[in-house]
């Protein structure tokens, strides 16, 4: 999984990376209005990396999801007319059933990640970024400094050490990469979570779920399933799961229609050589739900919205380490796809009014509806066997996935001024 290290953005005084200590570049200050509608709840974000690129989002957050980014669209310095990405994105469930299969929660429906959950920043939680004040989602919502905004260095973007035979002269291209990064803290129970979306410079999105705080001092279970923790083999913390959901709205540069399409590489005989691979494309039409196999993978692609080499645009879900929890039929599934419906907003314990008899993602794919508009639920599971050194308070681990550009724009956006000629196979 591709995570990167960032930082993150929030309400009515906007950020400037000159306030970080980073210097917005002349190009993009030249960018035009951002194509996203005005925020109508919530706050906005508008921030431009030192690569030129400028993300703009609405933000808000949600009693039980916490926090939800809406209409999310990037720009350039390539390419500086800002194209939409995501109508919304948001965490859909965490399943937490513990080992000795006597407690298990459903964090989000049963307690929520905001509200009374949520956390107000203080102390180093957003060192080096802007503590964003917004509404906490609760009952008597209340405008805290809760959303954590950063820029963040993301690492090498990318290394080409170049040679033109024509001429004989020789050059490396390297730069840096920047990430925005946006967190809140949520506290449930013994655990505190973080919510972080990754957006980079090149387009790609990540989405995380971090678990720190501490061991639930009450989850001391017998030997079987539990690790010793403290002094010899006396105290065993409990082994247990966190399957995270996150529901994903795509509306690809506002056009919506997506179509939902997957790809399977198998060997197709032996070359002189190699073996031979074969990759094909299916177009899943009507809801259901996929796990993975050995290079399998999925794209949204957009039916209208295509780049400047007259490629349809879409984004590619990436996915990495994953602990699947095949005891509840609905934790088994990697992703699942299914007509958008507002009343549907959660993987599981879903209770809007509006949908009296859909209660989970396999219910909302029951029905087979063509997919017309889709919305893509994934899964991600992490089996937590605790260690010595979770004690306290416990490291940050992580789970989550990637949102790939696939031909959103027809070069790298990063590209410098004189690769540009560089697309497709030379002379």
């Amino acid at each position: 999984m591709t995570y990167r290290k960032t930082a993150g953005a929030g309400a009515a005084a906007l950020l400037t990376l000159a306030s970080l200590g980073i210097g917005a570049s002349p190009a993009a200050a030249k960018a035009p209005a951002a194509a996203a509608a005005a925020c109508t709840s919530g706050s906005q974000v508008k921030e431009t990396l030192p690569n030129g690129t400028t993300w703009q989002l609405c933000w808000r957050i949600d009693e039980r999801a916490g926090l939800i980014l809406d209409k999310v669209s990037v720009a350039t310095r390539r390419y500086p007319q800002p194209v939409q990405v995501l109508q919304s994105i948001r965490l859909a469930q965490l399943n937490v059933p513990y080992d000795s299969g006597e407690t298990e929660y459903n964090d989000l429906s049963d307690f929520g990640f905001g509200g009374g959950d949520l956390e107000t920043l203080t102390g180093e939680d957003c060192k080096g970024g802007s503590a964003r004040e917004g509404s906490d989602g609760g009952p008597q919502a209340q405008r805290r400094k809760v959303l954590c905004v950063s820029a963040e260095a993301s690492g090498l973007a990318y290394r080409l050490h170049s040679y033109n035979f024509q001429t004989n002269a020789e050059k490396v291209y390297s730069k840096q990469g920047h990430d925005l990064v946006l967190r809140t803290i949520s506290k449930v129970g013994w655990y505190e979570y973080v919510t972080e979306f990754r957006l980079a410079d090149d387009g790609q999105i990540s989405a995380r779920l971090g678990a720190t705080g501490d061991l639930s001092p009450s989850d001391y279970v017998r030997a079987d399933n539990g690790w010793p923790i403290g002094k010899n083999a006396r105290d065993y913390a409990s082994m247990h799961y966190h399957s995270a959901f996150w529901r994903v709205d795509f509306n690809i540069d506002g056009k919506g229609g997506e179509k939902v399409e997957q790809y399977d590489t198998k060997v197709d005989g032996r070359g002189s050589m190699a073996a031979k691979l074969k990759t094909s494309k299916k177009t899943i039409t009507k809801e259901g739900s996929f796990s993975k196999v050995n290079r399998r993978w999925w794209r949204l692609v957009s039916p209208t919205s295509k780049n400047k080499d007259g490629h349809k645009r879409s984004y590619e879900l990436v996915t990495g380490a994953d602990d699947r929890y095949e005891a509840h039929p609905e934790t088994t599934p990697d992703v699942t796809f299914t007509q958008a419906h507002t009343c549907e907003k959660f993987a599981t314990g879903n209770a809007d009014p509006q949908c009296a008899t859909k209660k989970t993602i396999l219910d909302y794919a029951h029905d087979k509806e063509t997919l017309k508009n889709p919305v893509m639920w994934v899964r991600v599971g992490f089996h937590h066997v605790p260690r010595d050194e979770d004690q306290s308070p416990m490291p940050l681990h992580w789970q989550g996935f990637d949102l790939l550009p696939r031909d959103f724009t027809e070069m790298n956006p990063l590209t410098p001024a004189d690769r540009a000629g560089v697309n497709g196979q030379p002379n």
